[in-house]
């Protein structure tokens, strides 16, 4: 073997034990993986991750989920003061403080290789960690829009949450691209959107400035979970429901969820009218070309219960409408 290269190891896949994904925030934020909360600025994000923060402090049910045992928080943020921004918006959300860390960056400041952030995790035990924004982390030397560097970087941070088990958020910019596609709206390279597990995107509805939509955009260990609408007063988050079905596309172009809603139900009534049953493959791909999303054409599909139904066929899921 030649000298200074690594010793080949071999790794059976019959010997790996197979594990269950751990939630954090079911099926937002996996613990032990890299996760993403994205939008533009002012859209609430940073409100969103504090408040994030603050439930977990307590042990405080999040949307969909159950009371837990308080968890230890590790908030790293580059733009907010800790006195007079961060600390405040905490107590607002009724965080636990004793329950919130961060690392001192008075000397060194921190980026997202550094030893101090896997030192840290393990020191407090922490089950989440929130870098905000996640460009100021990445190292004064890594050019964001470089695929080889940010791969690097993302690859050396998704070991550390694996190996603590920690859920570690990046808080991210959207860039100024007028697309309504939402996959081409993180700020650099699209190796960051790549490494995380999940992408949350939080947005202002367009007609509604009051209304803001948490709308899950990828989800690579489980089904996407709904969008959920919240408010902020004075900086504290409300809950709101009626936007489960808000798609991120619809949030960035401004489009009424209810206007796509009705497009995929007419989609299918006039298919199935055409023809007396049509493959669901076709059907979601007839979907895809007039811009309408796999969860809005579900939901129609649900709506239309009394006059479509599925049958199997061939060993193919065929839709045909009832008499």
């Amino acid at each position: 073997m030649p000298k200074n290269q690594p010793e080949l190891k071999l790794i059976s896949l019959e010997d790996v034990v197979v594990e269950p994904v751990r939630w954090l925030w079911y099926p937002y934020i996996p613990l032990g993986k890299l996760s993403i909360i994205h939008g533009d600025p002012a859209e609430g994000k940073t409100t969103l991750a504090l408040w994030i923060a603050a439930a977990c402090s307590r042990g405080l049910a999040l949307p969909g989920g159950e009371n837990k045992e308080p968890l230890t928080v590790l908030y790293q943020t580059a733009e907010d003061g800790l006195g007079d921004t961060i600390k405040p918006r905490l107590l607002e959300s009724q965080a636990d403080l004793k329950k919130i860390y961060t690392i001192d960056e008075t000397d060194f400041p921190l980026s997202m290789l550094d030893h101090r952030i896997g030192e840290a995790i393990q020191d407090t035990h922490a089950q989440l960690m929130i870098l905000d924004p996640m460009q100021a982390y990445l190292g004064e030397k890594v050019d964001m829009n470089r695929a080889n560097e940010v791969r690097t970087v993302m690859k050396g941070l998704t070991q550390v949450a694996n190996q603590t088990g920690c859920a570690i958020v990046l808080v991210g910019h959207l860039n100024k691209s007028q697309t309504a596609n939402s996959a081409q709206r993180g700020l650099g390279s699209m190796d960051f959107r790549a490494a995380a597990r999940s992408v949350l995107l939080v947005g202002r509805l367009k007609n509604n400035r009051d209304i803001r939509v948490m709308v899950h955009d990828k989800s690579s260990l489980a089904e996407e979970g709904p969008s959920r609408g919240f408010t902020l007063d004075n900086g504290t988050l409300h809950w709101q429901e009626g936007y489960e079905n808000l798609t991120a596309d619809e949030l960035l172009s401004g489009r009424s969820p209810d206007s796509k809603l009705t497009l995929a139900e007419q989609l299918i009534l006039d298919t199935l009218d055409k023809h007396p049953i049509v493959p669901a493959k076709v059907m979601y791909r007839l979907a895809e070309q007039a811009s309408i999303s796999p969860r809005t054409l579900k939901e129609a599909k649900r709506n239309l219960t009394g006059y479509v139904e599925s049958v199997r066929l061939a060993n193919e899921w065929n839709w045909l409408r009832k008499e």
